[in-house]
């Protein structure tokens, strides 16, 4: 076995992930290509966050035997995690791996019983590996994010919220937090492998430094230890940008405020996952806030940091969402003016609650629904770039051809006057209306 492919489906921690995956091959001597050069092992790292992902995924696993039939397919990530039956009628021999923390020794065996002659060349078909508990046996830390300008740096995971459309409880049970020490190291790796910015990322990330999501059960007298996270990696030397992935309204406080404040490394972008505008859906969802909170996190951080920001995610056609229901979402985004809406069809999940739920929406209407809020979005986004044409700006070179790159504030913008430009460069140029383009 000389080398692998890597296929990436779902959030920033798989993301994160497959980078682990590479590094640890990559030290074991193997070499990552592209899936036409007919890699000898493929790896599948899937999502199954709603049916078009988990389709996604199994295509995914289907085109990677095709390309190579000879190939030892390994399928990680949450799809098997998650038990939802959706991998069965996969033919041929196929390593899936239901437990992550399982991955690296999975791996490791894979690469031993290619370099012995007494053990069988092919992998045992739907082996499940029973996982650990213990935080360290996950894989190695990053020392580069390979192939990107910006890299991602998982501090947590896990989550035992459960909100009643999220299968991701049932794929990420066990919390565990990267130790402040171990991320400080990290960081300051990757800043030395050339990346100047640096997005912090977990499942829940707001959920850093404590034993659950629930903040119900939050040992109060720990005193936000996320904040105390972020002021911390926004010292490490040499770094030019830090981002939060995505957080809940009560995980922005005055006191993370006052970090960005302190650091002027840290962007004034924050992802605060809405899901619904409706009271009545929120509840039904099991979030963990109201309207009114986030309304007032929203009001916090406009009046504390300039122009900031705010991306969400929404949630079309929850079971039961009304009209009335879907004109407040409607209403709550245009209120907050997000720069950037995220919006997902409903899509009912086997093991979580809403997939029994009654008043489950037509297809048809929730595709309609969709529409509607799609054209709110490309409204909200060309109002909120509007505000800095005219405006200086530096970004992070992430492509070229033409050379474009994310702004502090995430819209991407394209830069076609810079000369010699290379990938992972900070420039610095003034917006025009025609140099913006869409997040």
């Amino acid at each position: 076995m000389k080398t692998f492919n890597i296929y990436t489906l779902g959030c920033k921690v798989n993301q994160y992930e497959s980078q682990q995956m590479r590094q640890l091959l990559e030290d074991s001597g193997l070499k990552q290509v592209k899936l036409a050069e007919r890699p000898d092992l493929i790896i599948v790292n899937t999502c199954c966050i709603t049916h078009i992902a988990s389709s996604k995924s199994r295509q995914a696993i289907r085109k990677g035997q095709k390309q190579n039939p000879d190939a030892r397919v390994v399928v990680a990530g949450c799809l098997p995690a998650g038990h939802t039956g959706e991998l069965k009628n996969i033919p041929g021999d196929i390593l899936v791996i239901d437990r992550k923390n399982a991955l690296p020794e999975a791996l490791n065996n894979i690469i031993a019983c290619n370099n012995s002659t007494d053990t069988p060349s092919r992998p045992i078909i739907n082996t499940k590996i029973k996982h650990k508990k213990d935080y360290r046996t996950s894989m190695a830390p990053l020392r580069e994010y390979k192939g990107h300008s910006r890299a991602f740096l998982k501090v947590q995971d896990g989550c035992d919220g459960y909100c009643t459309y999220c299968i991701v409880p049932k794929t990420r049970n066990i919390l565990s937090n990267k130790p402040i020490d171990e991320v400080l190291a990290e960081a300051s790796a990757l800043v030395y492998a050339g990346h100047k910015e640096i997005v912090l990322t977990g499942i829940f990330l707001g959920a850093w430094g404590r034993q659950t999501v629930r903040r119900k059960k939050w040992d109060m007298a720990i005193k936000n230890p996320l904040a105390e996270l972020v002021d911390k990696v926004a010292s490490v030397d040499g770094l030019k940008r830090l981002r939060l992935s995505s957080l809940e309204p009560a995980d922005v406080t005055a006191g993370l405020i006052d970090i960005f404040d302190k650091h002027d490394n840290i962007m004034p972008h924050l992802h605060l996952a809405l899901q619904a505008g409706s009271a009545n859906t929120l509840k039904r969802m099991c979030r963990q806030y109201t309207i009114d909170a986030f309304m007032d996190t929203i009001a916090m951080v406009k009046s504390r940091l300039d122009r900031p920001a705010i991306t969400t995610d929404i949630i079309v056609g929850f079971p039961g969402e009304t009209d009335q229901d879907f004109e407040d979402t409607c209403n709550i985004a245009k209120q907050v003016e997000f720069s950037k809406i995220h919006t997902f069809s409903f899509s009912p999940r086997k093991n979580t609650p809403a997939f029994s739920m009654e008043n489950q929406l037509p297809p048809q209407v929730i595709k309609e629904r969709s529409k509607i809020l799609h054209r709110i979005d490309e409204d909200l986004q060309n109002k909120f770039r509007k505000k800095f044409i005219g405006d200086q700006v530096t970004s992070i070179i992430e492509g070229l051809n033409p050379t474009k790159g994310r702004t502090e504030r995430y819209f991407m913008a394209e830069f076609p006057n810079t000369k010699n430009p290379k990938k992972g460069e900070l420039i610095t140029a003034t917006l025009s209306d025609d140099t913006i383009t869409a997040l």
